[in-house]
């Protein structure tokens, strides 16, 4: 199961980057040198006898409009106040509706507000669709939403949401389809921190144990759900954005990727997504019964660096260690080409992108120079190496990979790389105490939004505790951009000041970007119609049919 930690609110998550899965590290041969595969791997091997196994087992009866979707874990709270782990948000974008979404280049429009205005930077004026009803018949008002943002913030569920939204002084109900937010200050992002799937609006007067009774007025409504076993929701006729055209859907918490592959490969599931290994793909897309369907994420994989350590303190180390990364070939053959690299934190589909930054392609006699300008000469006593550094990860299979790929590549221009493999909450400690040299992990959907992520990840006064700039990243110019960014209203300005902040970033490197993670889909053939979002969400049930 891929580990994850929500950040801030609606912000996003972190992951590990990977999967746990049976296969070798001698995929690579003992020197790790990249080559085309001209075997299969031991687990690809054992996966396609698993596979040709099953194909003996009887055809499984599928009844139409009705879908079995696999996924690794249970949702820890279905309260669209509350739950901010993946699965959770993902399955609460199906069952709740937002005041605004985002749509495909991140931009904000409208949801449950058909429009709002802000008469002054810090007031939002919207204004709701009228007939939009809860799954139990209620009608929604403004109560509703006031009602909703009010519990966060006075605590009547304690929700780690709250955060997120301390800049609201007060909300007001003027009428049923008339909500005013007044926020303490100007804030550009507010729209952005509230979309769906961040805050779903819920009945007025839903307590602490409203998780047991959802009610919501997105596109499916709550059947039932038994814990670690499985989640059923069906179709609402009355979601005011169109029902869908499936009438219901089980989501099977299935832990294990090998055993979600072989469901999938015996006809007992429909369909997964972003849940198996690189290696399982290719296997199942030569089954007979079987398409998949794959598209370009926006799943964000880095290295940190600790900014205060005496190496790394030197732009020109951090840079020569991106030019020394060959990204294309790690993305060939260990992900098997299911990611595209990554030159910043921000997909090309942001509307915030800036394709003008500088780029680091693979060059180590780059690198070479870079190490020698900083002072790092190779050292005949040391085997000709240059400087020790040591990079912490998690446990995770090919996390550990990752790291092996890195210290063989890194090797080549004298960087003698040192790795530590750690469980996650070990590694989330060391990373928010600075207790690390380098680090990689993945950003899951926090860097879709360049306001709170530069904000949260690289301002200097977020630092930990106050956020998750833990590399101890300092640059005043940022911190000023990032302030001037907060309260600009218009678009072209902002894009124009996060044209700026990008552009430093790149300079400065306290990440190397590494790659988006393509989102993938191994789904039946009787599954139709899967468009699969950047974010790699659930939302594409809503159009797909099941024949």
């Amino acid at each position: 199961m891929r580990d994850k930690k929500g950040s801030k609110g609606g912000l996003g998550f972190e992951g590990s980057g990977g999967k746990e899965t049976s296969r070798e590290h001698k995929m690579y041969g003992r020197a790790f040198s990249f080559t085309p595969f001209t075997s299969l791997t031991s687990f690809t091997s054992l996966l396609l006898l698993l596979l040709a196994l099953s194909s003996c087992s009887r055809t499984v009866a599928t009844e139409p409009g009705v879908v079995t979707f696999l996924i690794e874990s249970m949702p820890a709270n279905l309260d669209p106040r509350i739950g901010t782990d993946a699965v959770s948000q993902r399955l609460d974008s199906l069952l709740f509706s937002s005041l605004v979404e985002l749509d495909a280049q991140r931009i904000p429009r409208g949801d449950l507000a058909e429009r709002w205005e802000t008469p002054d930077p810090a007031t939002y004026v919207f204004h709701l669709r009228s007939g939009v009803t809860f799954h139990d018949g209620r009608p929604l008002t403004s109560a509703d939403v006031k009602y909703t943002f009010d519990s966060i913030l006075d605590r009547t569920v304690t929700s780690p949401k709250r955060g997120s939204l301390a800049l609201i002084r007060s909300i007001d109900a003027p009428d049923a389809f008339t909500v005013i937010f007044h926020l303490r200050e100007p804030y550009a992002g507010f729209l952005w921190e509230i979309a769906r799937p961040a805050i779903g609006i819920v009945p007025a007067g839903s307590g602490a144990d409203f998780s047991k009774r959802l009610t919501g007025t997105g596109p499916f409504r709550f059947v039932s759900a038994e814990q670690d076993d499985s989640v059923v929701i069906e179709r609402n006729d009355g979601y005011f954005g169109g029902a869908p055209k499936i009438s219901r859907v089980r989501f099977r918490v299935v832990p294990e990727a090998v055993v979600r592959a072989l469901e999938l490969r015996k006809g007992s599931a429909d369909v997964e997504v972003n849940s198996l290994t690189p290696d399982m793909i290719p296997v199942l897309r030569g089954q007979p019964t079987i398409d998949v369907s794959d598209s370009a994420g926006t799943n964000y994989q880095y290295i940190a660096f600790n900014l205060d350590d005496a190496a790394l303190s030197k732009r020109e180390v951090r840079q020569a260690l991106a030019y020394a990364t060959n990204r294309e070939e790690i993305i060939r053959y260990l992900y098997r080409g299911q990611a595209h690299p990554a030159d910043g934190p921000l997909p090309q589909s942001s509307w915030a992108y800036e394709p003008g930054i500088r780029r680091y392609e693979y060059d180590p006699r780059q690198a070479e120079r870079l190490l020698d300008a900083a002072g790092f000469p190779r050292r005949a006593e040391a085997d000709g190496m240059r400087v020790k550094l040591t990079l912490k990860t998690t446990t995770e299979e090919s996390s550990r990979l990752l790291a092996s790929v890195l210290q063989e590549q890194w090797r080549k221009v004298g960087v003698d790389l040192d790795v530590r493999p750690l469980e996650f909450a070990t590694l989330f400690s060391d990373m928010a105490r600075g207790s690390f040299e380098l680090f990689t992990l993945r950003w899951i959907g926090a860097n879709n939004d360049p306001d709170t992520f530069f904000e949260y990840v690289f301002d200097s006064r977020k630092i930990p505790p106050s956020g998750a700039n833990r590399g101890h990243y300092r640059n005043p110019e940022i911190d000023a951009l990032l302030d001037e960014a907060r309260v600009e209203s218009d678009r072209e300005k902002r894009r124009a000041l996060f044209s700026k902040i990008q552009k430093i970033v790149a300079e400065d490197l306290p990440y190397v970007s590494l790659w988006f993670m393509n989102n993938v889909s191994a789904h039946q053939k009787r599954i139709s119609g899967v468009q699969l979002s950047p974010t790699g969400d659930y939302d594409f049930l809503r159009d797909v049919e099941a024949r």
